[in-house]
């Protein structure tokens, strides 16, 4: 294995300490990850191609249709749940890089060098979490070219941001599960789609849950894209906001409870 600069600053911590190393180790291995994309930027560009693709189409191709039903401009709506989309679906490449590192051997590698266990998932999700700074950035600013607009103040904006990359970072533990599940990069890409596309386009980030169907309306309402998505657009466009935060929130808490000692579980099993 080559070595490669860490694109992190140096953390002084105490040199014998547990944490200290696991956090040098963890860096490590977020730098490892990051150049791939210095190395090879078409997968950086292709993974921003979809999400335009989506705030295009939308805005003004179903735009008229759906912003008839709101009392807000369409593109103000659309926003916060493009935001919420692109880290949802930015979470398959968590999946897709651990199942890679499996079916190489690349864990075992790992696990055979002096460093701590940890590192290997903490440092995948960092990774993920850096690569989803660089692109929420992005979408917000083809948000502001086709139109959208901050109604309620940047540090509100802000806020909002912080929490769809929360978000994002607690769904990364659900498909680094995924991924060390299925082993393969392929077969975890496509048992990432029926979990991704009825949690994205059986929620709120496109369209009102109220012009749903009934039967589907609960679910739609109470799923957690839902839930930080309307956290988001309450953020930005005003409106009851403590609800949808602490919801996202607890959200956020509930899935790295549940998936993240699922992960590490499944990584002292698979190499």
């Amino acid at each position: 294995m080559t070595a490669v600069a860490v694109p992190f600053p140096d953390v002084r911590l105490p040199h014998g300490s547990a944490v200290a190393r696991a956090v040098r180790d963890s860096l490590s291995v977020a730098g490892r990850n990051l150049t791939i994309y210095r190395r090879v930027p078409q997968l950086l560009v292709f993974s921003t191609i979809q999400p335009v693709i989506f705030v295009l189409m939308f805005r003004y191709v179903f735009g008229g249709v759906i912003g008839a039903a709101l009392t807000v401009p369409y593109v103000d709506f659309l926003m916060p749940g493009i935001f919420v989309q692109t880290v949802v679906f930015g979470a398959i490449a968590t999946a897709v890089g651990l199942a890679t590192d499996v079916q190489s051997g690349l864990l075992e590698r790992f696990r055979s060098l002096p460093m701590a266990r940890s590192a290997v998932l903490a440092g995948r999700t960092l990774a993920d979490l850096t690569r989803n700074v660089f692109v929420a950035m992005l979408m917000l600013g083809v948000g502001l070219a086709v139109g959208f607009r901050i109604h309620n103040g940047v540090l509100l904006l802000v806020g909002g941001m912080l929490l769809v990359l929360v978000f994002g970072y607690a769904l990364s533990w659900v498909f680094a599960t995924l991924g060390l599940l299925t082993g393969d990069p392929e077969t975890a890409q496509a048992a990432a789609v029926p979990v991704l596309t009825p949690l994205v386009f059986a929620s709120s980030a496109f369209i009102p849950v109220r012009t749903m169907p009934g039967w589907l309306q609960a679910f739609a309402k109470h799923q957690p894209v839902s839930i930080t998505a309307s956290a988001v657009r309450a953020l930005v466009l005003g409106g009851p906001t403590a609800s949808y935060v602490w919801q996202c929130l607890a959200w956020c808490a509930g899935i790295i409870t549940v998936f993240a000692p699922l992960a590490v579980r499944r990584y002292r099993h698979s190499v």
